[in-house]
């Protein structure tokens, strides 16, 4: 681990962590800042009034809200009139789905990984329904490491593409997909638009749009760090291709009309540049390598034991390969008795299930979608010494 990286000083910062729970379930949603705690409260108790009036206070309220969304838009390298706030990545993946209802036509092309969380397909294949268009299905080979092959969707793309929609990171493998690549793909099909989900991305690297070449992202603050609402990406080339799901009345030049439906809190989105702050003061490589070195503890453990451990997705810690989201079955063992037993004989909360991959659960890996898989999910906020004592307790279970 690097030694410009403190993680007692980094834990101070998150509250929630004072307690006597261990946080192994960080992908369905991270610990908060104290700093945004401490926003949220300020906001609510001198400036909760609507936005956009004249007097002083709403004035102060627009300025804090207009702040948020200016903060959202640096930290992903993007510019204001590029970004949305929103409740949850689902709900902006929905929107955006009918904003596009126009666009995609009967003789339209979607295609869908089957690596991703439901969020970034349920909407497409309704929006595919609606139209009477073609679904194809991105599927992997690898049943135990599923990937996602730009050979394979190359052999997918057709000149009656209108869409592709896959993950950045998968919530159930942790594998980090070649997004630039996939948009250099996709992109050589006119009019192919690329929708990414980083839900489970975010938490572990910076992101920055220009550099990626995507059409739109998406992902949720809650998971970085923050409070319970999402931010969605969508370059000025492609709004040209949403149609208003705003009033009549409005116009329809700016992202936040198109897409908006007034759905993103005051309170929360004035929190944001509080995540954005401690971001920029905590070096990403840093992360990365001390992430490396927590799953690399439950990696080499889980591959020590191949007689009893399955591990899904790269079997490996290496940092440019994956993020710290590990899953694993136990053979022989519903996954669900794995995790009520470690919650029996300790303060470790993971998890167990399909976190809402149920295609990827089922179609690719084979599992039963409801028991899945054990899923221990890590940040940086994380210690080893935590790791460590999670392997013993594991350990102790399966030898039983």
């Amino acid at each position: 681990m690097s030694q410009s990286f403190d993680v007692a000083a980094i834990r101070r910062k998150f509250p929630a962590l004072n307690g006597k729970q261990i946080y192994f379930d960080n992908a369905g949603g991270s610990q908060v800042l104290q700093e945004v705690i401490d926003s949220v409260t300020t906001y609510l108790a001198t400036t909760n009034v609507q936005l956009g009036a004249s007097y002083p206070i709403s004035q102060s309220s627009t300025k804090l809200y207009t702040d948020g969304c200016e903060a959202s838009a640096k930290y992903i390298n993007a510019s204001p009139d590029e970004v949305i706030i929103g409740p949850s990545t689902t709900q902006l993946f929905r929107n955006l789905s009918l904003a596009l209802y126009e666009y995609v036509t009967p003789d339209s092309e979607i295609i869908i990984s089957k690596l991703d969380h439901e969020a970034n397909i349920a909407s497409w294949v309704q929006l595919a329904n609606w139209r009477g268009c073609t679904i194809k299905w991105w599927d992997s080979p690898s049943k135990t490491n599923p990937q996602l092959d730009c050979e394979v969707l190359k052999g997918l793309l057709t000149e009656k593409t209108k869409l592709v929609a896959c993950t950045h990171t998968s919530n159930i493998l942790g594998t980090i997909n070649d997004i630039c690549k996939i948009a250099d793909t996709v992109h050589t099909i006119a009019g192919a638009l690329l929708v990414v989900d980083a839900v489970a991305y975010a938490p572990h690297r910076a992101v920055d749009m220009k550099a990626l070449g995507v059409d739109f992202y998406s992902f949720s603050w809650y998971k970085v760090y923050g409070p319970h609402i999402a931010l969605m990406y969508a370059s000025k080339a492609a709004q040209k291709n949403l149609r208003t799901l705003g009033h009549f009345f409005k116009s329809t030049e700016t992202l936040e009309n198109l897409l908006g439906l007034a759905g993103a809190s005051y309170e929360l989105v004035a929190s944001i540049p509080q995540v954005c702050r401690y971001l920029q003061e905590v070096p990403w490589e840093s992360i990365a390598r001390h992430e490396e070195v927590l799953q690399g503890h439950l990696i080499d453990y889980l591959n020590s034991k191949p007689e009893i451990y399955q591990i899904w997705g790269e079997p490996v810690a290496d940092r440019t390969k994956r993020v710290p989201v590990i899953s694993f079955t136990v053979k022989g063992r519903k996954s669900k008795d794995v995790v009520d037993a470690i919650e029996s004989k300790s303060n470790f909360g993971c998890r167990w299930g399909a976190f809402y991959s149920n295609r990827l659960a089922e179609e690719v890996m084979g599992l039963d979608p409801v028991d899945g898989v054990v899923r221990v999910s890590l940040v940086h906020y994380n210690t080893e010494d935590e790791i460590k004592e999670y392997i013993k307790v594991l350990d102790e279970i399966v030898s039983s």
